[in-house]
């Protein structure tokens, strides 16, 4: 005497709560353990490229180049740029803020130049009291 089984009897119900433990217990793991760091940045003004800047006053800027080989180039008031060290940007841009006091520093950096020179510059230039502004070439 065979007995017949019911379609019902051959249901299987999949338990999902321990599952649903394993999932809880690995979210409160990763919570934990993770690690939330503020980044330090710069903040650039970079101009708009869309805008056409006025000059709000007559003053000439004071105007640094750095190569793409990290050569940092000044220009003088003839237009005739010359190299400089790193170090020695401040005193060049002491220098020439002595000469006009309310000039500002315009950066130009090639696309290859290392951006810790770009940076070491901008230091120098702002020790020295400049307002510096990064300009795209």
């Amino acid at each position: 005497m065979r007995r017949r089984m019911k379609a019902k009897d051959e249901e299987a119900e999949v338990n999902i709560t321990p599952m649903l433990d394993v999932v809880f217990i690995m979210l409160i793991f990763f919570i934990v353990t993770a690690t939330f760091v503020k980044e330090d940045g710069l903040d650039l003004v970079r101009p708009d490229p869309n805008e056409e800047q006025q000059a709000s006053s007559p003053v000439a800027p004071i105007t640094i180049r750095i190569s793409n080989e990290n050569d940092v180039y000044m220009f003088d008031d003839e237009g005739n740029e010359r190299v400089v060290d790193v170090a020695s940007v401040e005193a060049n841009v002491s220098k020439a803020r002595a000469e006009q006091p309310k000039a500002p520093v315009l950066i130009f950096a090639e696309d290859e130049a290392e951006t810790g020179v770009v940076v070491r510059v901008m230091d120098q230039a702002k020790s020295a009291g400049a307002q510096v502004t990064l300009a795209q070439n």
